[in-house]
């Protein structure tokens, strides 16, 4: 199973109250009362965030953190890479920490770059905006509607 670490979701939790409120400046506080996420964490992730160039960081009384740019235009894999490191599936990945063993061996060797080129090409296209847009589900009466406007099927 592929799964991203509980500090990008919390990531994504904070940057999306950060993005509601466009061009504001948000204390560690602030963020952590708005999000559940624990002041701590927030302070974490705003560190792990403005040197990536997600948010940016103003000192003193009135300091605080902003997005560096809109929702639109920070991608979820940009998020990922600034607190998980590079997109991978695999270590023999360019630009991975670490070093396979048995790379030079490996037929497989170049094959999985493909596969993660292409998952680091989807996560590329989801924005933080695409995560913030509301999901549109059936009214449970719609839902509840749609079953009992069909005829009962005699028993046999």
């Amino acid at each position: 199973m592929i799964r991203l670490s509980k500090l990008t979701d919390y990531a994504i939790v904070v940057l999306s109250e950060m993005a509601r409120q466009v061009g504001a400046v948000h204390t560690v506080a602030h963020l952590a009362d708005r999000t559940g996420v624990p002041a701590p964490t927030v302070a974490k992730l705003m560190k792990a965030m403005t040197p990536a160039g997600l948010t940016t960081s103003q000192r003193g009384a009135a300091g605080g953190y902003a997005l560096s740019r809109p929702a639109d235009a920070i991608s979820i894999a940009e998020i990922i890479t600034a607190l998980d490191g590079p997109i991978a599936l695999t270590a023999c990945v360019d630009g991975a920490d670490s070093q396979c063993g048995v790379e030079q061996l490996c037929p497989m060797r170049g094959g999985w770059e493909k596969v993660n080129r292409a998952i680091r090409g989807a996560l590329e296209e989801v924005t933080l905006a695409d995560m913030m847009a509301p999901i549109a589900f059936p009214a449970p009466a719609a839902a509840a509607n749609s079953t009992a406007a069909q005829p009962a099927r005699p028993a046999h």
